[in-house]
């Protein structure tokens, strides 16, 4: 159901702002200095993945020649895009090819109109460039609704699969997890959400500020969120159909993957699960969870750290990814 606080007194007097034609924040020009700053900073080469005739973003770190070493392929959840690994990257990258990109609908991909978003076209998306890139075996990275795409993935190739790190993600239905207030509003059913979906559409401003009120509590290192905020900010207009429906299947996708627990027990390959501890929604119990299911599993809680924990200790998530036994 739409949260309370989407319609407190302050809410309508921004709604009254926005009317009004005020109350966006426009990050272009810092997104610009800083992607500038990025690339003078950390070697990556940028790719054009083709998915179909569309077109998926994507940046490649470290080495791409056979070092005997499994590459790690980043995939982000929502709402954001591939700059949710920006600290991580360059340190996987020093080790081996490491590969983050943009799902369909998602920062710089492609975002074509009328679009189905669910876990399929998620899946769809990290086939492309696992084949893009000609990877026999890989360690897969889920953050958030990632999970969906990841998991499915590696339970039907195992044989493929290195490794998977599963950092503050979910799959199938938990009784841990609390969904965040944004989720919440966008994935429930009837009249409620249809009006939240037409406001955050047709008003910038009402959307910008939810959009930041809600991503602004998975920051646990307040400098980090200071500046990545704006980034995701500065996306997140473009992003909103792809957002909105991957809200609207959320819940039957969570549902539908309960058969597929059976299968999650008998999984051989490592599983490193890697959660930020002070994440109120994906939280520590959700971790837990995975951990018991999965039996060859390796659970590691991040004191310090929340929901976005490869921005709030990237260093430590490196260490640990990198320290961990795949195959």
């Amino acid at each position: 159901m739409l949260s309370k606080r989407f319609w407190q007194p302050g809410t309508a007097a921004l709604f009254a702002m926005v009317v009004a034609g005020c109350g966006v924040a426009d990050y272009g020009d810092a997104v610009e200095a800083y992607d500038r700053d990025y690339a003078d900073q950390h070697r990556y080469t940028a790719h054009s993945v083709p998915r179909g005739e569309l077109k998926l973003y994507a940046r490649a770190f470290g080495s791409s020649e056979k070092n005997g070493k499994p590459p790690f392929i980043l995939l982000h959840g929502f709402p954001d895009n591939l700059h949710l690994y920006d600290r991580l990257s360059p340190l996987l990258g020093a080790d081996r090819q490491t590969i983050a990109f943009d799902f369909l609908g998602w920062g710089r991909s492609d975002k074509p109109d009328g679009h189905r978003y669910d876990a399929a076209s998620l899946r769809t998306d990290l086939e492309a460039v696992i084949d893009y890139f000609k990877l026999d075996r890989v360690i897969l990275v889920a953050h958030d609704a990632s999970g969906f795409p990841v998991i499915d993935w590696t339970l039907d190739n195992p044989e493929r699969t290195a490794g998977l790190v599963l950092l503050n993600t979910v799959y199938s239905p938990s009784e841990a997890v609390k969904a965040p207030d944004a989720i919440e509003r966008f994935s429930s059913t009837g009249i409620k959400r249809d009006i939240a979906v037409f406001v955050a559409s047709l008003f910038d401003g009402i959307w910008q500020s939810g959009h930041t009120e809600q991503l602004g509590k998975f920051y646990c290192d307040a400098d980090v969120k200071d500046q990545h905020l704006k980034i995701l900010s500065y996306y997140s207009f473009a992003m909103r159909p792809a957002f909105f429906g991957l809200n609207e299947v959320l819940r039957e996708e969570i549902a539908s993957r309960a058969k597929n627990l059976p299968r999650m027990k008998r999984f051989a390959p490592p599983v490193l699960v890697l959660f930020g501890a002070e994440d109120q929604d994906l939280n520590s119990g959700v971790a837990r969870e995975f951990h018991d299911i999965f039996p060859n599993s390796t659970l590691h809680l991040l004191e310090g750290a929340c929901h976005y924990v490869q921005l709030d200790a990237p260093a430590a998530v490196a260490k640990l990814i990198l320290t961990a036994k795949m195959r």
